[in-house]
């Protein structure tokens, strides 16, 4: 099916015929899931958070392979090997690079030289501001409703697309709670010129999570996610018994070193890729509570920006 593109500056931005970005989750997002994405016209990302530095190389070659379109690399700047990923990123000349949790002005100017589009993820106006400060070529704006690592102000997305808007100039991509065309076409109505996916891909054909992990993001209702640790790094988990278990901690008003033990190492790991669903940490959306099946990743790109179009149809018809 041939469909209607867009150009704007996020398109243009990243070569891409859809301005859909595929989140770089930990534990869900490896070269088959870029690749796919990419290849139906989006923009699908690698995420680098759950990988050792030869492993990153490795799908990073893999999905050089597997698409001749625009890939990129999401990098979280609080994890360890960060110069040994960049170091990387470089060597492999990743076209695109998405930084979050920490300083944008630490490797943009140097990704930038050597040919790199950099976007950072942002939760507030004042990191929004650090970026233009610092030069980054595009903004993702994600709020409070995204899975994985959260902003503390609790800002919704549709009030913090806006704001963001208003305060700085730089392309605007839209993040948390948008996962289907609908969601979309509110995103850019708000000032957005494209938007960021993760829950949606998730549940796709070629996302790495375990099979369990999918089943249990398809069949999530309302309100079975929460916004946790949010003292030590705020992050929304379906509620299971980890999940439980650092909800009696926070009650009991345990410290940040308790939080850090009871997290542990490989939780994050144990849930999303190996599959336990009661004691491991299982990262995800409210959006989790739209997606209902479990598709290759292409057909929900093309999904999602049918609906797009049938929304925007019908709303210039019923105005």
């Amino acid at each position: 099916m041939i469909l209607e593109t867009m150009s704007n500056r996020i398109t243009q931005l990243f070569n891409i015929q859809y301005p859909i970005i595929q989140a770089g989750m930990i534990w869900c997002s490896g070269w088959k899931l870029a690749s796919a994405v990419s290849n139906a016209g989006g923009l699908g990302l690698i995420g680098a958070g759950s990988m050792y530095p030869d492993t990153l190389r490795e799908h990073i070659q893999k999905c050089k392979k597997a698409t001749d379109k625009p890939f990129g690399v999401n990098v979280p700047l609080l994890y360890p090997d960060l110069e040994e990923h960049f170091r990387i990123i470089l060597e492999e000349k990743v076209p695109v690079v998405v930084t979050s949790a920490g300083n944008p002005k630490t490797w943009t100017k140097v990704l930038q030289e050597d040919g790199a589009k950099v976007v950072h993820v942002v939760s507030n106006v004042k990191f929004a501001r650090k970026c233009e400060e610092a030069g980054v070529d595009a903004i993702v704006a994600e709020g409070f409703e995204a899975g994985g690592h959260n902003g503390r102000e609790e800002t919704t997305t549709f009030c913090l697309i806006p704001i963001v808007r208003q305060a700085v100039n730089l392309p605007l991509i839209a993040a948390g709670g948008i996962a289907n065309g609908a969601g979309i076409f509110g995103a850019l109505a708000l000032g957005a010129e494209g938007v960021q996916v993760g829950s949606r891909f998730v549940a796709s054909v070629e996302s790495s999570a375990h099979p369990s992990f999918k089943e249990r993001v398809i069949n999530a209702q309302e309100g079975d996610t929460e916004l946790s640790l949010k003292q030590l790094t705020p992050v929304r988990l379906l509620k299971n018994k980890f999940y439980q278990d650092v909800k009696a901690a926070e009650l009991r008003g345990a410290t940040n070193l308790e939080l850090a033990q009871l997290l542990g190492s490989r939780r994050a790991k144990r849930g999303m890729y190996e599959g336990d669903l009661e004691e491991g940490e299982l990262e995800i959306g409210q959006a989790a509570a739209i997606v209902r099946d479990i598709k290759p990743a292409g057909e929900i790109v093309q999904e999602m920006w049918q609906e797009l179009l049938e929304a925007k149809a019908k709303f210039c018809k019923e105005w």
